[in-house]
């Protein structure tokens, strides 16, 4: 029998038996949101795995997918933005409203933006998010759109260990930091950031402080989605 309260059900990585602790305003904070979450371990889904997409993985999204539904998910979500390769998969296997990856939102923040403006995508790795991920079709939006990653820094190397190593907001903040600005110097055109990386949310209002720009990231979508259903 399904819970009475209405969950968001995030899709979570392979953590290790002790993960590091959510930081504050991530997606598996419990304090983030003002809607309950529960979560799904993805069996195998680390992220060495699942960020240069492993097909293979496909079948054990679905599977905590559904089994988030019988808990009383009304809506999925999940915690590392490359999920978005099983977005497809996971829609058609649940009957609720899925959302893996902030990067949905690409399309809809150009339509928000000048014809002259760009919108900045920050990645956990530029290598692996190339924009066939991003779902843009017309080619004079491509050309809009500008991706760095965050590979060369610290919150990476940590992130890709099995398990995982905790990450200060300190550091991640100097990682964002430096790609956001090599960005900005290469595309003085930027006039919105889109965090891909669900790790990134916790440093969201110093990079607003730091560039006068709106930010979004993977709960921002998981607000949206949530707002239409409870």
């Amino acid at each position: 029998m399904q819970s009475q309260h209405r969950y968001l059900g995030i899709l979570s990585l392979e953590r290790g038996p002790s993960p590091p602790k959510p930081r504050p305003g991530s997606i598996q904070d419990p304090d983030t949101f003002d809607f309950p979450t529960i979560s799904e371990t993805v069996t195998g889904a680390w992220p060495d795995r699942i960020l240069p997409g492993d097909p293979t993985l496909e079948p054990a999204c679905i599977a905590a997918a559904r089994r988030l539904v019988e808990r009383g998910a009304v809506a999925i979500s999940s915690n590392c933005g490359f999920f978005i390769r099983h977005q497809a998969a996971v829609a058609a296997a649940v009957n609720v409203p899925v959302a893996l990856s902030s990067v949905l939102l690409a399309p809809m923040l150009l339509r928000q933006l000048s014809r002259t403006a760009k919108l900045a995508v920050v990645t956990a790795d530029s290598k692996l998010c190339d924009e066939d991920l991003l779902d843009i079709d017309d080619p004079a939006d491509r050309t809009r759109i500008v991706i760095d990653g965050i590979e060369g820094g610290k919150y990476y190397q940590n992130e890709m260990k099995r398990p995982p190593l905790q990450t200060s907001v300190a550091d991640i903040e100097r990682d964002v930091v430096a790609c956001v600005s090599r960005l900005r110097a290469v595309h003085p055109e930027i006039a919105a950031i889109l965090f891909e990386c669900t790790g990134l949310p916790s440093v969201a209002p110093a990079i607003r402080r730091l560039t006068g720009l709106p930010v979004y990231d993977i709960t921002t979508l998981c607000r949206l989605t949530m707002a239409s259903i409870i």
